[in-house]
């Protein structure tokens, strides 16, 4: 079974959205590897439109140019490119499609493909959290800003249940971004306030 990896800029009150406008001055080498790592061995990449209209008008054009960034663009081009929409679309990328059906669905399907390569989704914030309330997300790549933008879509919204996950990776950068990865864990055991007294400092 394929392995699905979400990855996601992210600040430091939990907001995913419009990241162009304040992600850029914590780039550095250290995080460009962690991007780069976030896409080695994955073979097939699920987006959304809106995200897949910002690479598809980047990414080829610096493939063509041939420049620093155009080995990782031709990686980004040979990967299958599976779009969600509910519009019809037309694709000038390589290697495109758009996806059918149901999400949950179809991606469930998409896990049991042949293949040793896994399904990496970077942004694509709406299909990051259906695909976590359906529990088919394997690893969750956060890279958090230090900053607090107090505006714009956060990661989690309001739900009926909780999403519990294990830290099972850590990494501080120079810039003070915080590189996590979490999977999916067991829900917590419930506590009382006398279990946690008991592990406080001088407990009787």
């Amino acid at each position: 079974m394929k392995k699905i990896i979400a990855g996601l800029f992210i600040s430091l009150d939990g907001v995913v959205e419009a990241p162009d406008q304040w992600h850029f001055p914590y780039f550095n080498d250290e995080m460009g590897v962690a991007v780069t790592d976030s896409m080695v061995g994955a073979d097939t990449m699920l987006i959304g439109r809106k995200t897949y209209d910002s690479f598809a008008g980047a990414w080829p054009g610096r493939e063509a140019a041939g420049g620093e960034d155009a080995e990782f663009a031709k990686t980004l081009g040979d990967l299958r490119k599976i779009v969600v929409s509910n519009q019809q679309l037309e694709f000038t990328w390589r290697n495109s499609e758009q996806l059918k059906g149901d999400l949950v669905q179809a991606v469930t399907a998409l896990k049991n493909e042949p293949g040793d390569g896994f399904i990496s989704i970077p942004g694509s914030i709406s299909i990051v959290r259906r695909l976590l309330d359906a529990q088919l997300i394997d690893e969750l790549r956060l890279l958090v800003h230090p900053i607090a933008i107090r505006k714009g879509m956060r990661l989690f919204d309001e739900g009926d249940t909780s999403i519990p996950l294990k830290l099972i990776s850590s990494e501080a950068f120079d810039t003070g971004v915080l590189n996590l990865i979490y999977a999916p864990a067991e829900p917590a055991k419930q506590a009382t306030y006398d279990d946690a007294k008991s592990h406080l400092p001088n407990a009787e």
